[in-house]
């Protein structure tokens, strides 16, 4: 029996780094100041625009905050929020909102019955 200093499969523990999703890559782009267009991060995913919209539209429905605004070549660009936006926070701007326009807040609403 032959031996060979070969190392073997099980032998050789190789450590490669999985490249980055395309959902990485697209909140790397979105995360930049400047945001991204759809052709950008179409660029960067091999995705359709339909797909790359639906990713936007999946994102918004998570609750994360996406701005949308023109550049000066007139194309739109999309950008991560600051804060991440709840259904709590909605829910609470909602009522604070409601409150104030009738002057029946918590506060008020519990100084009027004491």
């Amino acid at each position: 029996m032959t031996t060979n200093n070969l190392p073997t499969a099980t032998t050789l523990a190789v450590h490669v780094a999985k490249p980055p999703s395309k959902s990485a890559a697209v909140i790397k782009l979105l995360t930049r100041a400047r945001g991204a267009t759809v052709a950008e991060m179409q660029a960067a995913t091999d995705w359709q625009p339909h797909s790359v919209r639906a990713y936007l539209s999946g994102l918004r429905k998570a609750g994360r905050a996406l701005d949308k605004e023109e550049r000066k070549s007139g194309e739109t660009s999309y950008r991560l929020g600051a804060a991440p936006v709840t259904s709590t926070a909605k829910h609470r701007e909602a009522t604070d909102s409601s409150a104030s326009a009738s002057g029946t807040g918590t506060r008020a609403a519990s100084e009027a019955s004491a």
